[in-house]
C-alpha cells in the first residue's frame, strides 16, 4: 500500500492548518505584519515536518519518490524557521520567500499527482493545489509591492482554498485504504486501474 494512502490523516491535518489559516486572515486583516510571519513560520514548519514523515515512512512499492517529500519538507521547515528567527526582514523579502516557497511545494504536489494517477482516483484535486500554489507564488513575485491588506488578504485566500482541497484530498485517500483493505489484491485493483 502507498505511504500516501496510509497517511492520508496528513493531508487533513496540514488541510485544517491551512484552513485555520486562512480563516485567521480573513477575520484579522489588519493584524501586524509581525503576527503574519510568525503564523506563516507555524504553517510552513508544520507542513515541512509532514512531509518529512512520509519521506521516512516510504515503502519499496511506493511511486513518488522520498527525495520529493524530503526536499519540500526542508525548504518548508527553512522558510518556517527563517521566518520566525527573522522577523523584521522586509515586507518584500517575506513575499518572495513565501512566492518560492508556494512555487516549490506546488511543483512537488504535481509531480506526487502525476506519480500517483495510476494508483488513485482524485489525483486532480492534488495537481489543482499544486497549480493553484504555482500561480500564487507567481503572482506573489509579480507584484510584490501591493499593500499589506491586499498581500493578507491573498494569502488568506489561499491557504483557505488550499486547506480545503487537501482536507478532501485526505479524505479521498481514507476512502480509497477502506475500499482496498476489503480487497485482497489491495491498491492495484482501486478503480479499475
Amino acid at each position: 500500500m502507498i505511504i500516501l494512502a496510509k497517511n492520508w490523516w496528513a493531508f487533513v491535518l496540514r488541510g485544517i492548518a491551512a484552513l485555520l489559516f486562512g480563516v485567521l486572515t480573513f477575520l484579522r486583516p489588519g493584524m501586524a505584519l509581525l503576527t503574519l510571519i510568525f503564523i506563516f513560520g507555524f504553517y510552513a514548519i508544520s507542513d515541512g515536518v509532514f512531509n518529512i514523515i512520509a519521506a521516512f515512512r516510504r515503502t519499496e512499492t511506493d511511486q513518488q519518490p522520498w527525495w520529493a517529500l524530503l526536499i519540500s519538507g526542508v525548504l518548508s521547515i527553512v522558510a518556517g524557521v527563517i521566518a520566525f528567527f527573522l522577523p523584521p526582514v522586509a515586507a518584500v523579502a517575506l513575499l518572495y520567500l513565501i512566492a518560492a516557497w508556494a512555487v516549490v511545494t506546488g511543483i512537488m504536489s504535481i509531480v506526487a499527482a502525476i506519480r500517483l494517477r495510476k494508483q488513485i482516483e482524485g489525483e486532480w484535486l492534488l495537481v489543482l493545489s499544486g497549480v493553484l500554489s504555482v500561480v500564487f507564488g507567481v503572482f506573489m513575485a509579480i507584484f510584490p509591492a501591493a499593500g499589506a491588506l491586499a498581500v493578507i488578504l491573498w494569502i488568506g485566500a489561499y491557504a483557505f482554498v488550499m486547506g480545503v482541497m487537501l482536507i478532501v484530498f485526505g479524505f479521498r485517500l481514507r476512502s480509497l485504504v477502506r475500499a482496498t483493505e476489503h480487497s485482497p489484491q489491495g491498491l492495484h485493483v482501486a478503480h479499475g486501474h
